[in-house]
């Protein structure tokens, strides 16, 4: 990045932030307040550890799973955490408005970890769009996204009646979608053949994987936190299962896949949480412990048939550059995650949850997660955002200072090459 672009950052960076952060302290000021302390120690207080649970994994377990990227580690976790402290700020007061009484917002517990859930959100939008946008740009995105999804999220559980505790279809797919929307709109011709910096090295490859371990620890915790007390033990035991069983499905398929029965690492950091992206929507129903293990073992194929054949296809008919390949983590696993719990609801008579509302809401997941990406992939091509250039594009030195050392090796001439980089688009 030039000099130029680089003061044009440094003031535009700092005065969005500040900006938002006023306008945030504002609202808080006038609409939020706390919960009740009488209502909020019968409501609230058992939810903290799950509240823990989930913090963890949006700020490790999304933030270490993308730094896959050999130069964009910086970048990877340091503008997870940056997105992770506006959304959940942002995504408190946008929930918040829906259920508002007396004109207040009262925050428990409960709220703090929907805020959560809605910040993982723009979490999975942003590895679609990773390394090819900036700081500012990111900023952007996630008050667009969140403010759509919120709306989206009330339609669904407000108004249909949906069961979706896991969030297969309100986060997962919605996220996914919203994504890959935004990136079709950010699509750079300069791209299409790849970038020498958009590969994985041996460590950068071991860091992620500290991502995946704890998003496939506490995931857990994830699909069963707003569930109903009676129904947590059920989500925490189908999510369980569904886990184990698609990372056995994972390893299998990417080993039968591979050139000479080797393992792919981005199947197994990736494909093995599907099973607890599918498992959400029905993660709190009665499906059995087999169901969970029927619904993980396919998402852990369709994740990993989805990376090896799909996104090739994506990024080459639909001009869509998943970096992170969120189309087969989240997408395709959140619609398997929907259609399973229309099925669910269709086979069960001892549930309230209507087949056709599951399906409407799916529907309007993806509708409005595609309308709202476009959107808001629009008001992020305008130039003055910052986007980076083709050239500079995976590369954490644009945006960070760099350890002298590392900078003087990015820079030397005779720099050894990682002969085992791999294209995300193979």
């Amino acid at each position: 990045m030039n000099t130029a672009s680089s003061t044009n950052m440094r003031i535009k960076l700092p005065a969005a932030a500040v900006f938002l952060e006023i306008v945030i302290v504002v609202l808080f000021g006038v609409f939020v307040r706390y919960t009740p302390e009488e209502t909020s120690r019968v409501a609230d207080q058992h939810l903290y550890p799950f509240f823990q649970d989930v913090h963890v994994m949006i700020f490790i377990g999304f933030g270490f799973l993308m730094t896959f990227l050999k130069k964009y580690g910086f970048s990877s976790v340091g503008i997870n955490m940056l997105i992770a402290a506006l959304g959940l700020q942002w995504g408190a007061l946008m929930q918040g408005f829906w259920h508002m009484r007396a004109n207040t917002i009262h925050l428990g517990i409960k709220s703090i970890i929907n805020a959560d859930f809605s910040t993982a959100t723009v979490l999975i939008s942003f590895g679609a769009v990773l390394g090819k946008t900036s700081p500012l740009q990111m900023l952007i995105m996630t008050i667009f996204e969140i403010t759509i999804f919120s709306c989206n999220e009330h339609l669904v559980v407000d108004v249909f009646g949906a069961a979706d505790t896991g969030a297969s279809m309100t986060i997962h797919a919605f996220g996914a979608y919203f994504g890959l929307a935004a990136s079709r709109l950010l699509y750079r011709p300069g791209l299409k053949d790849g970038h020498e910096n958009e590969g994985s090295s041996y460590y950068s490859d071991i860091f992620a994987m500290i991502g995946t371990l704890f998003l496939w620890l506490f995931w857990p915790s994830f699909n069963s936190a707003i569930a109903a007390p009676g129904t947590q033990q059920t989500a925490i035991i189908n999510t369980y299962f569904a886990l184990a069983a698609c990372t056995l499905t994972a390893f299998a398929l990417s080993s039968l896949l591979e050139k000479r029965g080797k393992l792919d690492m981005v199947h197994i950091q990736n494909a093995t949480l599907a099973g607890g992206v599918a498992v959400g929507s029905c993660a709190d129903l009665e499906i059995q412990p087999y169901g969970a293990m029927l619904i993980g073992s396919t998402a852990g194929i369709i994740s990993v048939l989805g990376f090896k054949y799909l996104t090739p296809i994506v990024a080459s008919f639909l001009r869509i550059q998943d970096t992170c390949g969120v189309h087969n983590l989240h997408g395709l696993p959140g619609i398997l995650g929907g259609i399973a719990s229309i099925i669910a609801a269709a086979v069960q008579v001892n549930t309230q949850i209507s087949a056709g509302m599951q399906a409407a809401a799916l529907g309007c997941s993806i509708g409005i997660a595609l309308v709202g990406g476009a959107f808001t992939g629009l008001i992020l091509s305008l130039p003055f955002l910052g986007q980076p250039s083709d050239q500079n594009c995976y590369d954490d030195s644009v945006y960070w200072e760099i350890p002298v050392e590392e900078e003087a090796q990015r820079n030397s001439p005779d720099r050894k090459e990682d002969h085992n980089k791999f294209s995300l688009d193979a």
